[in-house]
């Protein structure tokens, strides 16, 4: 009996090493993600979701075990690119300091 697209495509992602790179349809065209292509985006920009590796001026790509992260605790994931940047900008400047 074949296996749904979905499943067939979530036991190739668990056989990927940590340091493979995987594109968003895949991760969406698998059931990885269980959110839409916009709603990827906006929870990179919110730090909610992996931070993409830029390959070129039109391919972005995650790494397999950045994923695989997330998907150990979506709820709770934070990325640490975003959470340092955050920080920095809260930060006051050395000028502003008495």
């Amino acid at each position: 009996m074949a296996q749904p697209k979905a499943i067939a495509d979530r036991i190739e992602f668990d056989r990927l090493p940590d340091s493979a790179l995987i594109r968003l349809r895949q991760l969406l065209a698998g059931g990885l993600l269980p959110f839409s292509m916009s709603t990827a985006w906006r929870k990179v920009r919110e730090g909610r979701f992996p931070r993409p590796l830029r390959i070129s001026t039109q391919v972005t790509a995650w790494r397999v075990g950045d994923v695989r992260k997330w998907l150990e605790d979506p709820a709770s994931y934070r990325d640490p690119e975003t959470q340092r940047a955050c920080r920095s900008q809260a930060r006051p400047s050395p000028e502003g300091q008495k």
